[in-house]
């Protein structure tokens, strides 16, 4: 089971993190990702980090503003998000997926999901 938690209101221009917990056995055996839903929109893909934590992978629209890191010794993934937007106002999923060397940005490649968290940047 995966535990999002973090979100909140913030104003354009600040930040928040995200944290993930996971209860899952062998965690350090799988790759995380970070998702989001916006209002009437598809769930996308936001970031990604292998199982060790060396290799990351980002969307095009938070890179250099969001960094996504672990820790596996506490079985938590974080999500901290810099110089938000309005745009990034959506619900935050963290999503877990069994380790195969190479990272996903497709929904379905994921095995499991968190309940969710909700950001909402005003302008």
């Amino acid at each position: 089971q995966l535990q999002a938690c973090g979100g909140g209101l913030v104003q354009a221009g600040g930040s928040l993190r995200l944290s993930c917990a996971a209860s899952i056995r062998t965690v350090s055996y799988v790759d995380m990702g970070w998702f989001r839903q916006a209002p009437g929109k598809e769930r996308e893909f936001v970031a990604a980090i292998s199982r060790i934590g060396g290799t990351t992978y980002y969307a095009d629209s938070v890179k250099g503003r969001f960094t996504i890191s672990r820790d596996n010794a506490n079985n938590t993934v974080y999500l901290q998000m810099n110089s938000l937007k309005p745009e990034d106002t959506a619900v935050y999923y963290c999503a877990a997926r069994l380790y195969t060397g190479t990272l996903y940005r497709e929904t379905l490649r994921y095995h499991y999901w968190g309940q969710g968290t909700l950001v909402t940047v005003s302008s």
